[in-house]
């Protein structure tokens, strides 16, 4: 696919997406003509990235963080920022919590449609 569906397939705009490639979270494949071209694992990736950045995590580190979410592998830490740890902590705790509303919001959903279809629903 070209940046243009990227983008839209992904919703960030192809500004960012060159951005991403400027700052090595982002290699795509480039034709002939010089055209950039993308492929599945590219969208997966820019939705990483993504959400890394909309947590607050920047560039710099997320370049740190990606190849851990590609695939299970060692993780070495060269010189880390004074003060990541604790950001880092922060968001991951930030996050689990948003994961469990929304997981209780998904169950209170799934038992209210199921009320909606007639079946019957015990509270949990």
């Amino acid at each position: 696919m070209r940046i243009g569906e990227l983008s839209e397939r992904s919703g960030v705009p192809t500004r960012m997406l060159r951005y991403y490639e400027e700052q090595g979270l982002l290699t795509p494949g480039r034709s002939e003509n010089g055209y950039r071209y993308y492929e599945a694992p590219h969208l997966e990736r820019v939705e990483k990235i993504r959400g890394l950045i909309e947590a607050g995590i920047p560039t710099r580190i997320i370049s740190d963080i990606l190849p851990c979410l590609d695939r299970q592998r060692e993780i070495v830490v060269v010189d880390p920022d004074p003060g990541l740890r604790e950001v880092l902590l922060r968001e991951r705790d930030r996050m689990a919590k948003q994961i469990n509303l929304l997981t209780q919001n998904r169950d209170s959903i799934t038992r209210y449609v199921e009320a909606m279809d007639g079946v019957k629903v015990l509270a949990s």
